[in-house]
């Protein structure tokens, strides 16, 4: 055991945030810390490292054991560069370098027991350099700044001039380079792309000490952790398995103690309702089985009701019309800024009732193309034009459709001027906004309040075409739950920005991926994305030559195998599936026939069979004209398979 933490108590004022909490980590155990946005746990993280104090209970790291810390927010060094933050995590091999070259030169000019005694000083900073994989350590460095999604122009960037999100990417960095025996990682994904968050998982599975993560990507929790300690009103649970183990779990333990409650309500209900009616008789034999039967009733030990789960958002969200059934044509679309290429010459449509994802690695414009379609910032080449009916709602990421300086309350009833006083509080009420909260303004809401004032507003408008930018960012798990529900029972069209890889396969069914300058199309959830990413980006999306080069006015002559190409695609994928079905097919057919002639050859071998004539010539016959089959199918068995 590496962490204990036993019987933790934490307060501030009236509201508990854990009360008698137990639980520990083992050494190399991978932990994840759940619980509804609110519940403590960042408070719990800050007390397991000092930074908050205990109000009861004791935390124990195990003796000569260290800890690392990631916070979700950063505050670097100034001055140095990306590259230079990183190197510091491992400033004790560098400096034991200098000390190397240092003594190299020094034995120049060295004779006798002088030299002797620093040959002896060298030779042990050598052994305990390369022990500690000094000669690697520059390489170390490159690959964690690459694998959190850093180029290498990127590394010499000042860390004063870098935006949160880069700067937690560079803390995650530094810390992972430090080795400490447990990471306590809060929110690691954020800020983290699609392919650096796979490289976050890879590592962490791999790391060979102990993880505490507190996070809210339920897919990166399934792929990294083992067990999962839950805290919710107050009090911690622990749970084998990764989310979905846990989660699995924790809703049967929830549906046999409800049912244990409403069975025991039930008795007590029943017994109550027989002494009443015996009582009624006015009998001293029933009188004294009443009494009888009210001595057993008070032995029972009342169960607690099981608490309900915190208040969450409920909604749904339905169109006002019908669009037609072309929503978005996007015709040779391009834009860059300065001379950084973003797209060029995309082109891609929609139909009505697609829920679309766009993924991609972070700064390739995925944001910037839902800017272009809701008029926001223009393109540099290229049109696009939308359906008949087409009524566009837009989540934006950064929330600049709300009024910093209005309340919740005006920027609901500003947005929706129809709307009487009851049916805004309603709808408020309905994304956990109630009493005197709806008139809190907007500059001081958090990430995710402003996420759900959003929200509410594009449920109000009734759009048919909802165009959503990271709508899952500062949402827990149980309000993403809510919004796939919600998007999944949607009736219109849905193309949105995402980076929550189990929101994209739970709501998704068609991928567009914005990857060399270019969109290429998959027809299926994340985990057909996963299946067909390599040979389809192979096919239409391989790096050009010129890739870095900027877009100039005339650049929209590529060629059209390059282009996406939907209807071409979905042909493609209906073909494989025909493909795969007429394989299955085949193999069952020579199975079969295979098992025939096995039986064929048993039942010759019968004397009632070999004995007649007639009977045998039947069998012969039978099994030449199957091997005759089984030929062909052999054959087309091959062409299929290849």
């Amino acid at each position: 055991m590496i962490l204990a933490c036993h019987n933790l108590d934490k307060s501030f004022g009236d509201r508990v945030i854990v009360r008698q909490g137990s639980f520990h980590i083992e050494e190399r155990e991978k932990t994840a810390l759940v619980g509804i946005n609110g519940a403590g746990k960042s408070t719990i993280l800050k007390m397991i490292i000092g930074e908050e104090p205990l109000d009861g209970g004791e935390v124990t790291l195990a003796r000569g054991k260290t800890l690392g810390y990631l916070a979700q927010h950063q505050n670097l060094l100034p001055g140095g560069t990306i590259y230079e933050e990183l190197k510091s995590a491992r400033a004790d091999i560098f400096e034991m370098e200098q000390r190397i070259r240092s003594i190299e030169l020094e034995l120049q000019s060295l004779t006798g027991r002088e030299l002797e005694s620093r040959l002896e000083t060298y030779n042990r900073l050598q052994s305990e350099f390369e022990s500690r994989n000094g000669y690697a350590c520059e390489s170390e460095i490159v690959g964690v700044l690459k694998g959190l999604g850093f180029s290498e122009d990127d590394f010499s960037k000042k860390t004063d001039t870098l935006s949160g999100g880069q700067k937690t990417r560079v803390a995650l960095g530094r810390l992972l380079l430090t080795n400490p025996d447990i990471l306590l990682l809060d929110e690691p994904t954020n800020h983290l792309d699609l392919n650096s968050i796979a490289w976050l998982e890879t590592y962490l599975i791999n790391y060979p000490g102990a993880v505490f993560i507190v996070s809210h990507d339920r897919y990166f929790l399934n792929r990294v952790v083992t067990k999962v300690v839950e805290i919710e009103n107050g009090e911690i649970r622990t749970y084998a398995g990764n989310y979905k183990a846990y989660s699995a779990k924790k809703q049967q333990i929830r549906d046999a103690r409800l049912k244990e409650y409403f069975n025991q309500q039930r008795e007590i209900r029943h017994q109550q309702a027989v002494i009443e009616k015996l009582k009624s008789f006015n009998r001293e034999k029933s009188i004294r089985r009443a009494e009888s039967r009210e001595k057993m009733l008070e032995k029972i030990t009342p169960l607690e009701k099981p608490a309900d789960a915190a208040p969450e958002m409920h909604f749904t969200l339905e169109p006002s019309c019908i669009s037609g059934n072309d929503v978005l044509t996007v015709d040779h679309l391009s834009k860059q800024f300065d001379n950084q290429v973003l797209f060029q010459d995309v082109s891609f449509e929609i139909r009505r009732g697609e829920h679309i994802a766009i993924i991609g690695d972070n700064g390739t414009g995925k944001t910037t193309l839902l800017k272009i379609l809701n008029q926001v910032v223009p393109a540099d080449n290229g049109t696009f034009t939308l359906g008949a009916k087409v009524k566009i709602g837009y989540y934006d990421q950064e929330h600049h459709v709300l009024h910093d300086d209005k309340t919740i309350f005006d920027e609901i009833s500003d947005a929706y001027p129809s709307l009487n006083n009851t049916q805004i509080r309603n709808t408020l009420a309905a994304f956990q906004f109630t009493g005197d909260e709806v008139f809190q303004e907007i500059r001081s809401l958090s990430g995710g309040e402003k996420g759900r004032v959003s929200l509410a507003k594009l449920m109000l408008s009734e759009a048919n075409f909802l165009i959503l930018d990271e709508p899952t960012n500062h949402l827990d798990i149980a309000s993403k739950e809510i919004l796939e529900e919600a998007l999944n029972n949607y009736s219109g069209t849905l193309l949105y920005v995402s980076h929550d890889r189990y929101f994209i396969n739970s709501t998704a069914s068609r991928i567009l991926e914005l990857v060399n300058q270019t969109f290429v199309n998959y027809i299926g959830n994340y985990d057909y994305y996963l299946e067909k990413k390599e040979e389809l980006t192979r096919a239409y999306a391989s790096v050009p030559a010129d890739v870095r080069t900027p877009v100039h006015a005339d650049s929209g002559n590529k060629t059209g195998d390059s282009r996406l190409s939907w209807q071409e695609q979905k042909e493609q994928q209906a073909k494989e599936r025909k493909r795969k079905n007429d394989l299955r097919k085949t193999e069952d057919e020579i199975s079969r026939l295979e098992k025939r002639n096995a039986q064929i050859d048993h039942e010759m071998t019968l004397e009632e069979v070999y004995s007649n004539s007639v009977r045998c010539q039947e069998l012969a016959s039978e099994h030449a004209e199957n091997e005759e089959k089984l030929a062909g199918l052999y054959e087309l068995w091959e062409t299929l398979a290849e």
